[in-house]
């Protein structure tokens, strides 16, 4: 069996797809992620001949800006602490022809291949998790920008001297409406003798985190103090997403990560709803939806860009 390879390479596991021409997952599997560039390196060259497929292309989303095939910077992976060539001894050992790309870039153009942005042109795709991540499609075509860093939106500065976030900044977007940092927000206040009933969720659940479910669950108890700090992340989303169409003039905004799965297009209306106060043109028939994909986009996306040249052409896949 023939097909591309996808690749999403995380801090904790790889996940591997292979992938046929329309853009489904014909078998997948799962590794553990080692420590440092070369043992990552063995690790996805074992796991895709490990697969049920001979693969003429591979695609791999990493966790970073990627430059000519090169990992620039990625904190989630332990023992990466320089730029590291992935596409290079990755083709040579697997024999075929491999791209690396942001992992989320490659999870918008997996929604643009076959999910939520399918049929769009200038796409914004927004991933709610631990930390926010961003992509881009602009003219049909994934943008990366000048040198590989394009689409960091949960770093974009919405409130001047704001909260600290992870990166050491001030005011990002992620500082509010990351989950860690929400998180963190939760857990100052009922150091302060607030309560709230996301740690009760979370013990019966038999979570240490507060995970997207119990957020959920705690939003449709009506929480005070989790639709508090909720509706502050909310609106930096929206703050955010505002900019960006004010900016590059997008016709889609697709939200996807465990938040986005749990909630759904509720959650989708209510941003777009908070986003509108922000746009220079706010009649447009532009969109705000879910992602579809779920863990799938990274691994679809990465596949398609590894051999479509339509991708980087600038016209869209039929």
């Amino acid at each position: 069996m023939s097909a591309r390879v996808g690749v999403d390479l995380g801090g904790t596991k790889i996940a591997f797809a292979a992938v046929d021409e329309q853009h489904r997952v014909l078998t997948r599997s799962r590794a553990p992620t080692p420590q440092g560039p070369e043992a990552v390196v063995d690790a996805i060259v074992e796991g895709v001949r490990e697969l049920d497929a001979a693969p003429v292309a591979v695609g791999v989303g990493a966790p970073g800006p990627v430059s000519g095939g090169v990992l620039m910077t990625a904190p989630n992976l332990v023992g990466f602490d320089r730029p590291a060539p992935l596409a290079e001894p990755l083709g040579r050992a697997l024999g075929v022809p491999v791209a690396v790309e942001n992992d989320v870039t490659a999870g918008i153009i997996g929604e643009w291949s076959a999910g939520a942005a399918r049929g769009s042109s200038f796409v914004l795709g927004v991933f709610l998790g631990t930390g926010i991540g961003g992509g881009l499609v602009l003219d049909g075509r994934p943008y990366r920008g000048a040198f590989g860093g394009a689409g960091e939106f949960g770093h974009m500065c919405v409130r001047q001297g704001g909260a600290l976030c992870g990166c050491s900044r001030r005011g990002c977007i992620e500082a509010y409406a990351g989950r860690a940092s929400m998180e963190h927000a939760i857990d100052v206040a009922v150091s302060k003798g607030r309560t709230t009933v996301l740690t009760a969720i979370a013990a019966e659940k038999g979570k240490v985190r507060l995970t997207s479910g119990v957020w959920a669950r705690a939003l449709e108890q009506g929480d005070p103090l989790a639709r508090a700090v909720f509706g502050e992340g909310i609106a930096a989303l929206a703050a955010g997403i505002g900019a960006a169409v004010n900016l590059l003039d997008l016709d889609r905004v697709v939200v996807g990560g465990g938040v986005a799965e749990k909630m759904g297009q509720p959650l989708v209306d209510r941003i777009a709803e908070e986003v509108q106060p922000y746009l220079l043109l706010p009649d447009v028939p532009r969109s705000f939806v879910v992602a579809e994909l779920g863990d799938d986009a990274v691994v679809v996306g990465a596949a398609a860009l590894a051999d479509v040249p339509s991708l980087t052409l600038g016209l869209h896949p039929t």
